[in-house]
């Protein structure tokens, strides 16, 4: 992968007090060289927001890589016709153009943005200065080690093979964690996994001294003075989101100890009696006719903020659009039986985002998770970690069942749900797969569980029913390095 040798920067204004909605004010991209960027606070700050602006693009987490292709990989919706816009993406059909297409959007994007940490991580240095001083110092860079970690575990558990034995030390994909013009060496998942977790221990360390999430919690409400750079921790990868994206990696590894130690201590920081800073969502915001909080915006430990997320919402799950670009769970009609199929108890406030839509001339079962609720909770918010992952995985990895049970139905409760009772751990690990798919709907998890897992068989996305079960080729879930990276290889 050749590195870029400048820094995308998007200006972003202060947060005012009263308004979360104007943090981000996008303006035309500046591609200015490095020592005009970092010469102050300011310059660094206006770096490290242009790479969460960035991963909110279409090319990344503002589509493809939540709601859009990769949820279409996962079989969520029902896609039964040549025609359908992503019946090649259902289908893993990797070598038709458009698919390959869109898999290299990804790629290029997301080295991208590795690439701009790499120039801010190389000029924060090794220590505070009085340019770049404590706590903006551990923060900033904290954060950039995290995003770096986060966005290559990403592309590994993409385009990498499932993790094994076998497996893992199979060169696979390039770890950039230096500014070259070198073409880097593929490393194999396990060499790649060790950068990934040194990148987010060295974040924690910076973070855990420096994040005041840890005594003042999400401050979402905006700094009474107007500075808000250590304001609005949840639309920042903070200290607590790096400890789940630990859990997350070394459940990857295979590394149950680790990820449930990572998982444990989390939720003890996170969720004790007097210290609740990723509360569950409430029922009578889950249940709001005016301001219904879909994203249960209250538990995201990390999340991106995007003033265009309706965008996101039109291009994919209009009521509107024609059955052939919509992502749906109908045949745009209202059957629901494929909601139905999904959700145990009627009561989940989950199943509220599938609701009966209509635009005057068509009434369709449509996904309004992220339709535009005005001054809603979370109405920007594009959730990428949360606190029932966190659960889930503590869940799977509990030797004891009834601690691995205790886990698994606390969120059946915050979701209002009847608990359940599996007579052994292959019982719950069922349970735990649909409850993993009824939770991470449009944010772009549940494809690489199915790979976590080497599942074969999974949801029929032809039928409305979601049976008979769709039988999963195990190489289907390794996608095609693009053609730009291999052409510099072979």
């Amino acid at each position: 992968m050749k590195i870029l040798k400048y820094i995308i920067l998007i200006s972003c204004l202060t947060l005012v007090a009263s308004s979360c909605s104007k943090w981000i004010d996008v303006k035309p991209a500046d591609r200015l060289g490095e020592e005009q960027l970092f010469v102050n606070r300011a310059g660094f700050m206006k770096a490290i927001n242009g790479v969460y602006v960035e991963m909110a693009s279409t090319d990344l987490y503002g589509q493809h890589m939540s709601t859009g292709i990769i949820d279409v990989l996962a079989q969520y919706y029902y896609i039964n016709g040549s025609t359908h816009v992503f019946d090649k993406y259902t289908n893993f059909v990797y070598t038709e153009a458009s698919v390959k297409s869109g898999f290299e959007q990804i790629w290029k994007k997301a080295y991208e943005l590795i690439a701009n940490c790499n120039v801010i991580l190389d000029k924060c240095g090794n220590t505070p200065t009085e340019i770049l001083p404590q706590p903006y110092f551990g923060i900033i860079k904290g954060e950039a080690l995290a995003l770096r970690a986060m966005i290559h575990l990403d592309m590994l558990r993409l385009f990498g093979p499932i993790y094994s034995e076998d497996s893992k030390y199979k060169p696979a994909l390039p770890y950039i964690d230096k500014i070259s013009y070198d073409i880097a060496p593929l490393l194999g998942s396990e060499e790649f996994t060790g950068h990934v977790v040194a990148d987010l221990e060295a974040a924690r360390l910076l973070l855990q001294d420096s994040d005041p999430i840890r005594t003042e919690g999400v401050r979402n409400q905006g700094s009474p003075t107007g500075e808000n750079d250590l304001y609005y921790r949840q639309y920042r990868l903070n200290y607590y989101a790096v400890k789940a994206l630990l859990a997350r990696t070394y459940l990857w590894m295979g590394n149950r100890t680790a990820a449930l130690k990572y998982a444990e201590e989390l939720l003890t920081e996170v969720q004790s009696a007097d210290k609740m800073t990723f509360p569950f969502v409430t029922f009578a915001s889950a249940v709001s006719v005016d301001k219904p909080d879909r994203m249960f915006s209250t538990e995201v430990m990390f999340s991106l903020y995007n003033i265009n997320r309706k965008e996101m919402y039109n291009r994919l799950f209009d009521v509107s659009l024609q059955s052939n670009n919509k992502l749906s769970f109908s045949n745009g009609d209202v059957n629901d039986t494929r909601v139905r199929a999904i959700y145990d108890d009627n009561n989940d406030f989950r199943r509220r985002i599938w609701q009966s839509a209509s635009n005057g001339t068509t009434t369709a079962t449509t996904n309004m998770k992220y339709a535009d609720v005005i001054d809603g909770p979370g109405r920007y918010m594009i959730p990428l970690i949360r606190l029932s992952e966190v659960l889930l995985i503590a869940a799977e990895c509990s030797p004891e069942l009834a601690k691995a049970t205790a886990y698994f139905n606390s969120l059946r409760t915050a979701r209002n749900c009847v608990s359940l009772a599996p007579v052994d751990q292959t019982a719950l690990k069922t349970e735990i797969t649909k409850e993993f798919r009824r939770e991470m709907l449009g944010e772009g998890q549940q494809f690489f569980y199915y790979k976590r897992n080497a599942m074969q068989a999974l949801p029929n996305s032809s039928t409305l029913n979601i049976s008979p079960e769709k039988t999963m080729v195990l190489t289907n879930y390794t996608v095609p390095l693009p053609d730009s990276e291999t052409s510099q290889r072979y």
